[in-house]
């Protein structure tokens, strides 16, 4: 069987039986010697302890909730040299029987060497995640709200959020749960009075408006995303340049005009000079 239909077969047969993950691949040595990787679908226990190379599958709504808080979150510590944000890389931690785990996002401050991790090993770095946010999906949702609380309470992570998808009456929205650990273990994060979440390692406010996530700064405005910003910047240039071009336009009109009546002017005078001629001949 040939690797694509392979592939095919296993991301069928993992839909036939349940939800579909994602997957990962699997090296298979022929009997022949060739090598062959077949695509194998990932199990719910897979996606809560992963290998490097597993590719989850997410929704778009889950993807845009990530990458905003990432940018948000990489503005706020971009003048700190130690600080990284990472996000779906794999985490070794430094307990025992404690299997890694691949966040959605992570903040780590006091790293001595940025590098390009698949897996962040704790124990190596001698540092660990000072913030870890995770975004639940539905098929998925019970490894956040329940396994990871337990998990991250282990591990020592510090601040643990959950921006937790929930369908209210029909109607996609979203809350937000917080823990933060204390000597009795983790404690829940009380939101203020208008229902945000501080967010102490990123300085920031999390709350929902609209049904969604949004981030302000410690005076209470509005951080937008990375792409709004650069659209607006992008709306920005443009009304300038129209702005230019109509000045612009504007001024070559002018220039026209002043032109035009300066050419009438000259013509009267001429005129009136002919007009005079014609006077005195008489």
């Amino acid at each position: 069987m040939s690797a694509a239909l392979t592939d095919q077969t296993n991301a069928a047969s993992a839909t036939e039986t349940g939800p579909f993950y994602g997957w990962r691949f699997i090296r298979r040595e022929l009997p022949d010697g060739t090598i062959e990787w077949d695509q194998v679908p990932l199990t719910y226990e897979d996606v809560l302890h992963p290998e490097e190379g597993d590719q989850v599958t997410r929704s778009s709504l889950h993807q845009r909730r990530w990458h905003y808080l990432r940018e948000v979150f990489e503005r706020q510590v971009a003048d700190d040299p130690t600080a990284v944000v990472l996000d779906d890389v794999r985490i070794e931690w430094d307990v025992p029987d404690l299997e890694p785990h691949s966040p959605d996002l992570m903040v780590i401050f006091g790293v001595k060497e940025r590098k390009d991790w698949s897996t962040f090993r704790v124990a190596e770095e001698g540092v660990r995640p000072a913030l870890i946010v995770e975004i639940t999906s539905p098929e998925t949702r019970g490894h956040n709200v329940i396994t990871k609380v337990d998990h991250y309470e282990l591990a020592g992570v510090p601040l643990y959020v959950i921006v937790d998808a929930v369908d209210r009456r029909g109607q996609p929205g979203v809350r937000l749960i917080g823990y933060r650990l204390t000597p009795q273990g983790y404690q829940t994060l009380a939101p203020d009075e208008q229902g945000r979440l501080w967010l102490a390692p990123v300085r920031v406010w999390l709350g929902v408006r609209d049904g969604d996530i949004i981030c302000y700064d410690e005076a209470g405005n509005p951080l937008g995303d990375h792409l709004a910003l650069a659209q607006a910047l992008r709306e920005e240039e443009h009304a300038r340049r129209a702005a230019e071009a109509r000045a612009a336009e504007e001024e070559r009109a002018r220039r026209a005009a002043e032109a035009r009546a300066a050419e009438a002017e000259a013509r009267v005078r001429e005129l009136e000079a002919a007009l005079r001629r014609i006077q005195q001949g008489h």
